[in-house]
């Protein structure tokens, strides 16, 4: 009995030695990931810094992140002396276009090769995914002359035309992969009930697939709101810039641009693709971890 003592004595030591080593274990990953976080809103926070100051330099004397004196004027530039909400206007109108028309595609498209069997099915599954990493750059001369045949050249249906084609084999290839993880049963109960194909997608599937739909909508979008190439390359029009186009005609010409204004616009840019983002942020980790450990 009196050993009993010590052994109890030495497990509720060794328990707290434990417990004080989790706890400093957690405690320092959070001081790694908030010193981590701080470094990545870095940038951001030099961004904001710069176009809220009035100095057109992006380097102070006191090595500051903030300004010394603090003003809206370039906002207000932006709105006054630009047409960024043009560039708004036409960049939302090709993201919600090019979503809701690569999603039509790639769902019917997605279903036929998730669920039927046909001849060269692989193959054409391989072709796409070469096709979908080929650089776009080095199809650059070869997308425009087909656009300048088209006439479509410094249109924004020339870009539309573009973007769904480049991001129609993604919606394919991951709403493919998402209804390979539903079990073809469902379809065949729906089926005994008396409901059609196009009736199984509209029900069954896309109520299911709703997180696949939000990683494809999202990415699409962002995509669409983030791309320069093309949208430097095939529109010259100010009345059909992007805010890509439009960025980069903040500074096309160093001698009269301002920094300030440019990364002022940056950040307006930037934020409705960051509330996007945390709105579908639910969807998107329950479709990506759904997708993982379904059978």
């Amino acid at each position: 009995m009196p050993q009993k003592a010590p052994v109890k004595a030495e497990i509720a030591r060794r328990k707290s030695i434990k417990k004080a080593k989790d706890i400093a274990k957690a405690s320092g990953l959070q001081i790694f990931f908030i010193a981590l976080c701080f470094l990545t809103l870095l940038p951001i926070i030099y961004a904001l810094g710069i176009s809220f100051g009035e100095s057109n330099s992006l380097l102070s004397s006191s090595l500051s992140l903030f300004p010394e004196k603090w003003t809206i004027d370039n906002y207000v530039s932006l709105f006054t002396d630009y047409d960024i909400l043009t560039w708004f206007g036409n960049t939302l109108l090709l993201a919600v276009s090019t979503v809701v028309l690569v999603l039509t595609i790639s769902i019917p498209a997605a279903y036929a090769f998730s669920r039927f069997r046909f001849r060269l099915k692989g193959a054409a599954i391989r072709f796409l995914i070469v096709l979908n990493a080929f650089p776009s750059v080095l199809s650059l001369y070869s997308v425009y002359t087909l656009i300048r045949e088209l006439r479509l050249s410094n249109s924004i249906y020339g870009l539309l035309l573009v973007y769904v084609g480049t991001m129609a084999i993604f919606g394919l290839y991951n709403l493919k992969g998402y209804f390979d993880t539903i079990p073809y049963e469902i379809e065949e109960a729906a089926r005994m009930d008396g409901c059609s194909t196009f009736q199984v997608i509209m029900r069954i599937l896309l109520p299911l697939a709703r997180p696949a739909l939000a990683v494809t909508g999202v990415m699409v979008l962002i995509y669409v709101w983030n791309e320069y190439i093309f949208a430097t390359t095939f529109i010259s029009d100010p009345d059909f810039y992007t805010l890509a186009s439009g960025l980069y005609g903040l500074q096309a010409q160093e001698s009269t641009g301002s920094w300030p204004v440019f990364f002022a616009a940056s950040l307006l840019v930037s934020a409705p693709i960051l509330v996007v983002f945390m709105l579908a942020q639910r969807h998107m980790v329950s479709g990506l971890s759904a997708g993982g450990v379904k059978e």
